[in-house]
């Protein structure tokens, strides 16, 4: 930091002493009665989208007195697979697009330049993957839990397995979503994050648990226009403030943040061409292609084609509204490229730069402050509704109906789904006290999450492209990258609280600021990022993903050799990567069943 980010003392002449930080910061903190207004009006409409679709389903039931056992699990899980193809899409990206996209990614490229940009090309790879790969085998399979492809691949342990790694990722995940913008709101209104938090996580279990994954993808479609065009506004309005679209090119141009793509193939570096391909693809693959959040949504449209048009749609979303993030951070930066406000205390934390640019942009015109932060808001309950939709799905596919001696009754079941959203609401707004504790919510999110996502991923791809690996050896393998995942993150977790690493920021300045403050004491980072030895643990978090699935694999192969193997003939060729299909069919001397069944699926296009 400069060394100008001192005390100033006020000027003489008899002319009115600088403002302090604190006065700024209270001045900023300007949320009227028209921004709750519409703040609020955001979580009613969430409500009564929730009571709408509640009810709808009750009567369709309740006339469907005879209707087959299962059929409200159906409807409120998957929408009765009936679903359309554009509410699904938006939903999915309102869903991925979350709180901690909108401020993460914005804040990021403030501190650390637009590398991070680059990971539009792991999108595309995790496209084609997508398409090719997981969305046929889960679509073809009919399934409402994505967990039960592991049942049917290897055994009902493996099914178990999964489903708790799905489930302790979500409850690493949920707290960050919801910690997000409650930091916004705190930056704008001053209102505690505690007292926040819990309000909006009552409204978010009210909708969920009326209305299902139909209230769930309806609030997205609502959320993401908020969201979006409160970004929009603030980005037009942002721009023209700056003085145009030149100005903002020429001041991050100058503050160092526009680069080419780093070619360095060092691992440890945070972001370079080759973590952002391959690191992010892992990543984006398994946060798309077995995230139960994701894939229900997917399951919830009648066919494959739709499930791919859906696809494509959020691909231009999603890559849409990253380069809006990015560019948000290049804005923010020509607002404040003389004036760091992390420097001067303005902001807080350095996940409040976002709101702290709404402020300084909408501040003065009644409502447009509430409706960004009403976008944010609406962001993480798109999220959160999700998740909890998702994990309504788990505990009742997973982990009720297969320990049952009988079958749920349809009460049963409702009380089941209901009681699980309420439970890990209220669990994640406990957790809250945890996350806030931590570092910045882009890199906390990829870092924490692929402890077990990494291993969950691990298993599928042992699933689909491995035919000899059995039960056993999937347990062997998830363990190996459970051990090694949870060193890697937990040891880098503490090296980073300890300053042991840290990483080279951009050069900010304060030489431009018009107020009084206190600097904060600090060295350099670049120095600090450089010193010491390198081991496993700074490897970029960018391929903890990568490191948690392909170890596992390589583990649970191994193990092939020497743990007894079931025969590679039992398995349906539907549980595998579809180009594998030819080729593992050509093994037979005579077809089976289920090569019939898939023949019969690829010639007439019907769905099992």
């Amino acid at each position: 930091m400069a060394d100008a980010a001192s005390t100033v003392s006020p000027p003489a002449g008899g002319q009115l002493p600088k403002p302090s930080v604190e006065d700024i910061s209270l001045s900023l903190q300007r949320f009227n009665w028209s921004d709750y207004v519409v703040f609020v009006l955001m979580l009613i409409s969430c409500m009564v989208i929730g009571v709408f679709f509640g009810y709808k389903d009750h009567q369709k039931h309740k006339r469907q007195k005879h209707a087959r056992r299962g059929s409200e699990a159906l409807d409120y899980l998957v929408g009765g697979r009936k679903m359309k193809i554009i509410p699904v899409s938006v939903s999915l990206v309102a869903s991925w697009i979350s709180g901690i996209s909108l401020l993460g990614t914005s804040t990021e490229i403030y501190v650390y330049g637009v590398q991070y940009c680059y990971i539009v090309t792991a999108v595309v790879l995790m496209g084609l993957m997508m398409n090719y790969i997981f969305l046929p085998v889960f679509h073809e399979l009919q399934i409402t839990s994505a967990y039960e492809y592991l049942q049917m691949r290897f055994d009902k342990r493996m099914r178990l397995v999964g489903s708790i790694l799905f489930t302790l990722a979500s409850i690493l995940w949920l707290p960050i979503v919801i910690y997000v913008p409650a930091l916004a709101f705190n930056q704008v209104s001053g209102v505690n994050i505690h007292v926040i938090t819990p309000i909006v996580c009552l409204v978010c279990i009210f909708y969920t648990s009326l209305g299902g994954l139909k209230a769930v993808v309806w609030t997205d479609v609502i959320q993401t226009a908020i969201m979006v065009g409160a970004m929009i506004i603030v980005i037009i309005k942002g721009t023209a403030d700056v003085g145009g679209l030149g100005v903002v090119i020429e001041r991050n141009s100058a503050g160092g943040r526009f680069e080419p793509p780093n070619f360095n193939p060092d691992p440890t570096e945070r972001n370079t061409f080759w973590t952002l391909l391959i690191g992010g693809t892992f990543f984006w693959t398994s946060t798309n292609s077995i995230n139960q959040n994701m894939m229900q949504r997917y399951l919830s449209l009648p066919s494959l084609g739709s499930a791919r048009k859906a696809l494509v749609l959020f691909l231009v979303g999603t890559t849409t509204l990253l380069a809006m993030c990015c560019y948000n951070g290049l804005l923010i930066f020509a607002m404040y490229h003389d004036c760091d406000p992390l420097s001067t205390g303005l902001a807080k934390a350095k996940d409040q730069l976002v709101p702290l640019l709404v402020m300084e942009v909408l501040g003065e015109y009644p409502g447009l402050a509430g409706l960004f932060v009403a976008g944010i808001f609406s962001a993480a309950l798109s999220s959160l509704s999700t998740a909890l939709n998702s994990l309504s799905a788990i505990v009742l596919e997973d982990f009720c109906k297969p320990f049952v001696s009988k079958p749920l009754t349809e009460t049963q079941t409702r009380y089941i789904m209901r009681f699980t959203v309420l439970a890990f609401g209220a669990l994640a707004v406990v957790m809250v006290f945890v996350v806030e504790k931590m570092g910045a919510v882009l890199q906390l999110s990829m870092s924490l999450g692929p402890v077990t996502l990494g291993p969950l991923f691990g298993l599928f791809l042992m699933g689909f492209f491995f035919p000899r690996i059995n039960g056993s050896c999937a347990i062997v393998g998830t363990a190996a990258g459970l051990a090694l995942m949870s060193y890697i993150v937990i040891r880098s977790q503490i090296s980073i609280a300890l300053k042991e690493i840290v990483f080279s920021e951009k050069p900010v300045t304060v030489a431009g600021c018009q107020y009084d403050f206190t600097p904060k004491n600090g060295t350099s980072l670049v120095d600090e990022a450089l010193a010491g030895e390198k081991s496993l643990h700074h490897v970029s978090f960018l391929y903890y993903t990568m490191i948690g699935s392909v170890v596992p694999t390589i583990v649970g192969y191994l193990a092939s050799y020497i743990l007894p193997r079931s025969k590679t003939d039992d398995i349906d060729p539907l549980l595998l990567a579809p180009f594998l299909r030819r080729f593992y069919r050509t093994r037979d001397t005579e077809p089976n069943h289920m090569t019939e069944v898939l023949h019969e699926f690829e010639t007439k296009d019907i769905q099992l």
